[in-house]
């Protein structure tokens, strides 16, 4: 069962929510139950009637003992970080006993079960994994919260869907290519500032480049033949990140490209700007800035 339609509130488990049924355990027990009462029906053994009558009510009584560890619970999704693509996103789960009766061995699941246990008038936060496979917006999909207290006869569960999404960033590249030389953000052509000090970055061979400037790491790799660019001290650490030079073959290949000088800049503090295709982010960086080039390229 999926549940009802996601909401942003926290959600109150009542009877509406929980569902149960009886453990593969509970209906051994059931048939037990049937096998003795034919028995004491046959031969008219009033011990086993006596039996017979012990289990049911015990059978029966769980159901309710299994219903109320989960009656009342408030559940809530809260705050849930960025990640990259192939990365285990983290969605953390708040749920609260607001009632006088402790909840002993409860689990949560969204992919793997977490087992927990509520003291009266208690909370407690537990992060869910969900791994995340392409960029985007990642779901965190159905929550479960379920019990088997405190026979392990019968089984409660209460599948909760939450409006909670973790930003997935793209993967970046496992390549790790010097920065590009873009001359700007609006132009292709201009003049780059060469010099023998500082590296600047890449551009693709010309006649007359040096054969020392030739990068011959990617040329083995089989990426092209590109010359080493070179600045003078004196020029400030500040590149541009254009989609158009970025190494790959496809859109998520360059994405990935970018993601990896993004990161790589920033490592460096190095002033970077960032231009795709729809946006134009201007050279800064810093946390804000780096958080918003990856969720550009998130969203690209």
């Amino acid at each position: 069962m999926a549940g009802e339609k996601p909401v942003n509130d926290a959600i109150t488990l009542t009877h509406r929510r929980i569902f149960i049924l009886p453990t593969q355990r509970g209906l051994g027990m059931l048939l037990l139950i049937v096998l003795l009462l034919l028995i004491a029906f046959v031969y008219n053994n009033n011990l086993a009637y006596l039996l017979t009558f012990l289990l049911a009510s015990v059978f029966f009584i769980t159901i309710l003992h299994t219903f109320k560890s989960l009656a009342g619970l408030v559940v809530q999704a809260g705050q849930c970080k960025a990640v990259f693509a192939g990365e285990a996103a983290g969605f953390d789960i708040h749920i609260h006993n607001p009632n006088s009766n402790e909840r002993p061995h409860c689990q949560i699941k969204l992919t793997k079960p977490h087992s927990f246990t509520l003291k009266p008038h208690s909370k407690i936060t537990l992060t869910l994994y969900s791994t995340t496979q392409k960029r985007g917006w990642h779901s965190a999909g159905t929550v479960t919260v379920f019990s088997t207290y405190p026979l392990g006869i019968f089984y409660a569960w209460s599948p909760l869907r939450f409006n909670v999404n973790a930003l997935v960033y793209p993967k970046p590249s496992a390549i790790e290519l010097p920065f590009p030389e873009a001359p700007s953000a609006d132009t292709h052509q201009g003049a780059s500032h060469k010099g023998t000090d500082d590296f600047y970055g890449l551009q693709s061979y010309q006649a007359g480049d040096s054969i020392k400037h030739i990068h011959w790491k990617a040329f083995a790799k089989g990426q092209g033949l590109f010359s080493k660019q070179y600045s003078g001290a004196s020029t400030a650490a500040e590149v541009w990140l254009h989609y158009d030079y970025a190494a790959g073959h496809n859109v998520e290949e360059r994405l990935s490209q970018l993601s990896r000088w993004v990161i790589d800049a920033e490592r460096e503090q190095i002033r970077y700007g960032l231009v795709l295709p729809n946006l134009k982010l201007m050279p800064s960086n810093g946390l804000s800035h780096y958080q918003q080039c990856l969720e550009a390229l998130a969203l690209l």
